[in-house]
C-alpha cells in the first residue's frame, strides 16, 4: 500500500484526505504540533502512525525528526496545514508575517527536504494546498498571500529540479472552502459564516486524490478549485 504523510489532517481537507486515504487502506504518516494532537489523530486514523513536529517554529524540525523514526518509503507527501490573520500592511508586526511565512511556506519547503530521499526512491508526489490567495491578492490578505505566492514558487522550482528523478508536483488552488480556517476568516472580516455557501472539503479532497490516482505518463502541476454556488 502506498504511504502518504499528511500535514493538517486535523480539520477541513486535510482530515478529508486523512479519511478518504484511511478508508481504502493506505498507510498514513500524520504530522502534528505536539503529543497530545498526535495521540487524537491515532485514535482518528487507527493504524497510522504519527509524527510530531510544530510548522510554527521549522528551524526545531531537523531536531524533532532526530528523535523520531521518518518512514522508509513516501509516496506522497501532502502538505494541507496553514494558518492566516488578515489585516492591512500598515498594521501589520513581524510576528503575524513570521508567523505565516513559518507555517504556510518555510515549514512545507523544510519538510520537503526531509522527505525528499523517499519520494525520489518511489518517484512519488508532493502536493501543496495552495489557496485562490497565492495566485491573487486582495487587500488585508498581504502576509497570507505573500506566504501563498511563496507557495506556488517553492513548488514551480521542486517540479523542475526533480521532474528528471521522477517525483512529481502538483499544486491546488482552492477558493473558499467550509472549515474551521474559514470561520476566523470571516469572523476577522466581521462577516456571519455560512459554511453551506462555500466548497465542502470532501470536494477539494476529490480534486486532489484525483490527481494523486492520475496513471504516471501525466501529472497535474496546477489546479483550481472554485466555490460551484
Amino acid at each position: 500500500m502506498p504511504t502518504h504523510v499528511i500535514t493538517g489532517a486535523g480539520s477541513g481537507i486535510g482530515a478529508a484526505l486523512a479519511r478518504r486515504l484511511h478508508a481504502r487502506g493506505d498507510d498514513l504518516v500524520l504530522l502534528a504540533r505536539d503529543a497530545g494532537r498526535a495521540k487524537e489523530l491515532a485514535a482518528a486514523h487507527p493504524g497510522a502512525r504519527t509524527l510530531v513536529g510544530d510548522l510554527a517554529d521549522p528551524d526545531k524540525l531537523s531536531w524533532a525528526f532526530s528523535h523520531q523514526s521518518l518512514p522508509d518509503r513516501v509516496d506522497s507527501l501532502l502538505h494541507v496545514a496553514g494558518v492566516v490573520d488578515l489585516g492591512p500592511v500598515g498594521e501589520l508586526t513581524p510576528r503575524t508575517w513570521r508567523h505565516q511565512l513559518n507555517v504556510n511556506l518555510i515549514a512545507p519547503a523544510e519538510l520537503t527536504r526531509h522527505f525528499l530521499p523517499q519520494l525520489r526512491l518511489a518517484q512519488g508526489q508532493v502536493v501543496f494546498v495552495n489557496s485562490g490567495a497565492g495566485l491573487n491578492a486582495h487587500p488585508d490578505w498581504s502576509a497570507y498571500a505573500a506566504s501563498k505566492h511563496g507557495l506556488k514558487a517553492l513548488a514551480d522550482s521542486l517540479r523542475g529540479e526533480e521532474h528528471g528523478n521522477g517525483v512529481r508536483v502538483t499544486s491546488v488552488y482552492p477558493g473558499r472552502t467550509a472549515s474551521p480556517m474559514q470561520a476566523k476568516v470571516h469572523q476577522q472580516e466581521g462577516k456571519e459564516y455560512d459554511p453551506a455557501r462555500w466548497i465542502d472539503p470532501e470536494s477539494v479532497a476529490t480534486a486532489v486524490l484525483a490527481a494523486l490516482d492520475l496513471p504516471r505518463d501525466a501529472e497535474v502541476n496546477d489546479l483550481t478549485v472554485r466555490p460551484g454556488r
